[in-house]
């Protein structure tokens, strides 16, 4: 599953965008006060919403009118996302719209969730899924092609409350596949907030933790688990450490005598291994995220913020090539950045960059629309060259 396109209206300083063709590995750059937070926030949202409520996750971003662009306050805000996936064994186009306003109560509610598809190669696409206020009905047999539209089985259903999407309650059902396989997508994003402080320090040994959490403050329990379940994966962050770290031989985690864990560098310098609370930022960084991109059972979409902080410059080719390495796997992967060294390494599908215009409101642009950064491409220029020159209409690195 992966996502091509995205719709804003209303949301922060999206007043009103289109992305398209969105690669496997995607980059945006922009400058200070552009939106890049707010973009990779809109991930975060989603998420929010699928695992609490909408009400919750408006909540902790300062309530509705401080979501809802500014100047637009009795509008809705609506996100689309579209996304290809395989259904019936065929690889189709997959729309979920979500709109979100206030009440006559003024009290937040989905005013519109659809997931939507065409089942033939003609036509309208076809509402599998579609609700109002929390009343609203899915599709049971909608992988039956064989079945006319008209003859398919609706079930009509009212959620508990308007503020709760329908794919969080009927995607816990496999009758509706649509959702119930958008709804684990969005549950399996990893919408990164890693914390090098967080990730330091001795941790408890509560158990097999299989997934770096988002801030990264268990990093020592599922390096511990990757070791002994995956030896072989293990292995593998190991030797890209070493290519990327010079020194480092050996990584390794370590019980101590009340039951706790910590995590040692070997250098091969020094005979007694260094505790990763004296070991520098970037080798913990670059430890996390080669743990996260080598994950054995890997996340389906991958959003990170300006990755580059902390690590030496020579590392962020290598850092660039691994994201796309996860891309090409399978995975989806969003990185935002300031670095014109990291974009160097990009290749033209990859980048889009968003300028604030002069209404206060964010524009999205693609590099490869861009007939001269295209051509300069093709002459054998780099990205970040073409950045750092201007050629990246009203965003200065």
């Amino acid at each position: 599953m992966k996502l091509e396109k995205i719709r804003l209206n209303n949301y922060k300083t999206f007043q009103d965008v289109e992305m398209s063709h969105i690669p496997a590995f995607c980059i945006i750059v922009g400058a200070n006060g552009s939106g890049k937070t707010s973009f990779f926030d809109v991930f975060g949202f989603l998420k929010d919403c699928l695992v609490n409520n909408v009400s919750k996750a408006i909540r902790n971003r300062g309530g509705y009118h401080e979501l809802v662009s500014r100047g637009h306050d009795n509008e809705s805000i609506q996100i689309e996302l579209q996304y290809r996936t395989e259904i019936n064994r065929r690889n189709r186009l997959v729309t979920y719209l979500l709109e979100i306003g206030l009440d006559e109560n003024n009290k937040i509610a989905v005013k519109r969730e659809i997931l939507r598809y065409k089942r033939g190669s003609s036509g309208s696409p076809f509402h599998f899924l579609d609700y109002c206020n929390g009343r609203g009905h899915a599709i049971v047999n909608e992988d039956d092609f064989d079945k006319t539209e008209e003859t398919l089985q609706k079930e009509e259903h009212d959620l508990e409350s308007a503020d709760i999407l329908a794919i969080k309650g009927l995607g816990q059902f496999k009758k509706f596949k649509a959702a119930n396989e958008f709804r684990e997508f969005i549950e399996n994003w990893h919408v990164s907030d890693f914390q090098i402080n967080l990730a330091r320090g001795i941790k408890d040994n509560n158990g097999d933790d299989e997934h770096l959490s988002e801030s990264g403050d268990n990093l020592q329990l599922v390096a511990k688990y990757i070791q002994d379940n995956y030896p072989n994966v293990f292995k593998q962050i190991l030797d890209r450490m070493c290519a990327c770290i010079p020194g480092v031989h050996k990584i390794e985690t370590e019980k101590t005598a009340d039951d706790r864990l910590l995590l040692k560098f070997h250098n091969n310098k020094f005979i007694d291994p260094f505790i990763d609370r004296y070991v520098s930022d970037g080798t913990i960084k670059m430890f996390a995220y080669l743990i996260l991109l080598y994950d054995p059972t890997p996340h389906p979409f991958l959003c990170i913020e300006e990755p580059e902080n902390q690590l030496y410059l020579s590392l962020l080719t290598k850092l660039c090539e691994e994201f796309r390495g996860y891309a090409h796997r399978g995975g989806q992967v969003f990185v935002s950045t300031h670095s014109p060294d990291f974009l160097n390494d990009a290749e033209l599908g990859e980048v889009f960059w968003l300028e604030k215009l002069e209404t206060g409101f964010t524009k999205i642009s693609r590099a490869a629309d861009d007939p001269q950064i295209v051509a300069y491409m093709q002459a054998g220029d780099k990205m970040g060259y073409l950045w750092k020159q201007g050629f990246f209409n009203g965003v200065d690195p």
